[in-house]
């Protein structure tokens, strides 16, 4: 019943790099909007970068230069690169696919921790 299933995260120092990985089902990959969201303790939920069907992306700015969104429809999978980490990129990462028909589908989200 899971569509969405994230890997990628864990710990690492300040600097440091992590991808994380977004596989989902074949009927709800395609000409859907993928997004990275992120949670830390307390704050809500934000939206870190997206990117179209076509391949259009966007990010928020406390990520540009240093987040790379990508997707591969081949392999219905959405990528998040993560170079520079930063402690304040900690959070619970979450994948979303947005169809044309309004309806969401959520990973089950993954820890990003930055920390020396």
């Amino acid at each position: 019943q899971v569509q969405l299933v994230e890997s990628g995260g864990g710990l690492v120092q300040p600097g440091g790099s992590l991808r994380l990985s977004c596989a989902a089902s074949r009927s709800i990959f395609s000409n859907s909007a993928a997004n990275w969201y992120r949670q830390a303790p307390g704050k809500q939920r934000e939206l870190v970068a997206g990117i179209t069907s076509v391949g259009i992306r966007n990010y928020v700015d406390s990520v540009k230069g240093r987040f790379t969104i990508s997707r591969d429809n081949a392999k219905n999978t959405v990528y998040l690169q993560m170079n520079n980490l930063k402690p304040e990129d900690t959070a619970v990462y979450y994948c979303n696919l947005a169809r044309w028909n309004g309806v969401n589908s959520w990973g089950q989200g993954t820890q990003v921790t930055v920390s020396s």
